[in-house]
């Protein structure tokens, strides 16, 4: 069907005959959690009951890690030629886009991410994935080091082992595969949760990825909460964990990997990104439009999230105008219309974790406009965009991560005032500069300490060729790009003496 004949009418079709998989995945088949434990997977969209979904405890976690093990240690994928390993992935990657629509709608119903935004960004982002890193891995080489004559020195990587990758709900599938690509790519055998408030895609994509020929044991999908992750996490025969999301939660991941086998650890968390315009921004409309998209894109539910907006005060009040102009875009709408660009917030706890701080914001600051929760559709989850004239760096809702669609504007004097107001923060994920001036551009990027800098746009780059990640608290490693591929793999020096 064209993309235009894709209205509400053809979503809610879809949604009344969609078939919904709730078991774990593991060693290649559906399963129930042992305990026969299920959870309820609400759709934030309305508040009904979309599936009960496994609740997998230690007994699936020791399955889904011995299963893992297993196929990793018989060779049967780490020892594929890299090529063989592209041609499956490619083939998976393939299924995935025939299976779009399905994946997108899950995605949707799950996470109360637009329609508009799952069909061309989430499923079609995850496949490019597995695709790139599939294309990737034939070509990566190792090195032939400098030695004594009588030496042959080789550099070469090998894959890790068991890599357990812990997702978080706002890029449910998106996020997963920048995980579990490189590290099936790299030959390693992989172990998925998923966020028990969004699984659906991923437990989907286990199907597929066996269909493309992935052998049993070499990708497992286990649903579940905290218990879940922490029980990978101390596992002893996990290699490596690969965990996005909150700050306080990597950090317990860091500690059950030091209590248990020294496992790698790999972390991208938090954000409290600056947003800076400079008196000398060239289009100040254009800056307003983009502030708004990287505050209210997906509901606010970004690391990335623009949500400190720093402006100078020469422009400030002519800015102000247009993004609150620019704001009445992103007027919460039914997730499952192609017009909405805001939907839902993933679930009754995360809204009222957001109402609090807009609770909080009136009190510290002034409110622009939005604050108030949104009826769009009975039972499910909205709220309006929300902008604050915090003109206070310190006020709590302009530094603690809120995760949602508030934004906190700051006003600033001179560049090194906002340098230094950007850079205090726990957090070094993201940030932007506004300026028509390259040399300031160049200065102010190197000045701030964050792990991506955007100069005069907003998450841009979303190819694969750059690496993601952050400084400080916002993590460590990179997802994304070649550099991806040394989270998931060994170096090895191998020294040949001659005759």
């Amino acid at each position: 069907m064209e993309t235009q004949n894709k209205d509400l009418k053809y979503w809610r079709s879809r949604r009344a005959t969609l078939e919904i998989e709730g078991r774990a995945f593991i060693d290649g088949t559906y399963r129930e959690a042992q305990s026969h434990h299920t959870f309820d997977c609400i759709s934030p969209i309305d508040g009904t009951l979309l599936a009960r979904i496994a609740a997998c405890g230690e007994a699936d976690v020791n399955d889904a890690v011995c299963a893992a093990r297993r196929a990793f240690d018989s060779n049967g994928w780490a020892g594929l030629n890299p090529r063989a390993r592209k041609a499956i992935m490619l083939r998976w990657a393939a299924l995935i886009r025939e299976h779009a629509d399905e994946l997108a709608l899950l995605e949707t119903l799950d996470a109360g991410k637009p329609i508009a935004d799952t069909t061309t960004v989430d499923v079609p982002g995850a496949a490019y994935c597995i695709e790139w890193f599939a294309e990737a891995i034939d070509k990566v080489c190792g090195e032939v080091a400098p030695a004594d004559q009588h030496l042959v020195g080789l550099v070469t990587r090998e894959p890790i082992g068991v890599v357990a990758a812990v997702v978080p709900w706002n890029f449910p599938l998106l996020m997963a595969a920048w995980k579990f690509a490189p590290a099936l790519a790299a030959g390693n055998s992989v172990v998925l949760k998923p966020s028990e408030k969004s699984p659906l895609t991923a437990i989907r994509v286990a199907r597929l990825a066996l269909e493309a020929g992935i052998p049993p044991g070499v990708f497992n999908v286990l649903p579940g909460g905290g218990e879940t992750g922490k029980g990978l996490a101390l596992h002893r025969d996990v290699d490596c964990i690969a965990f996005t999301g909150s700050t306080p939660v990597g950090k317990l991941i860091t500690q059950y990997a030091g209590e248990s086998n020294l496992k790698r650890v790999w972390l991208e968390l938090g954000g409290k990104s600056p947003n800076i315009v400079l008196p000398d921004c060239a289009d100040l409309e254009r800056a307003a439009k983009t502030a708004a998209s990287a505050i209210f894109y997906n509901m606010g539910e970004m690391c990335t999230a623009g949500s400190r907006l720093l402006v100078h005060r020469n422009i400030k009040e002519a800015f102000l105008d247009k993004l609150i102009d620019a704001t009445r875009r992103y007027v919460p709408g039914n997730p499952l219309d192609p017009a909405t660009a805001m939907g839902a917030i993933i679930d009754q706890t995360q809204l009222d974790r957001v109402l609090g701080y807009v609770d909080t914001g009136r009190r510290e600051a002034r409110l622009l406009t939005g604050g108030s929760r949104a009826h769009v559709v009975d039972g499910g989850f909205y709220i309006e965009p929300t902008i604050f004239d915090t003109d206070n760096g310190n006020a709590l809702i302009a530094r603690e991560e809120i995760f949602g669609p508030v934004l906190s504007v700051i006003t600033f004097d001179t560049i090194d005032e906002a340098v230094r107001i950007a850079n205090a923060s726990d957090y070094g994920l993201a940030a932007a500069v506004w300026t028509a001036d390259l040399t300031t551009a160049h200065d102010v990027s190197r000045r701030l300490r964050s792990g991506t800098v955007w100069v005069n746009c907003y998450d841009e780059g979303g190819d694969m060729n750059f690496p993601f990640g952050g400084y400080r608290q916002s993590g460590n490693g990179r997802d994304k790009s070649l550099h991806a591929l040394e989270k998931y793999t060994e170096l090895k020096s191998t020294l040949i003496r001659l005759r």
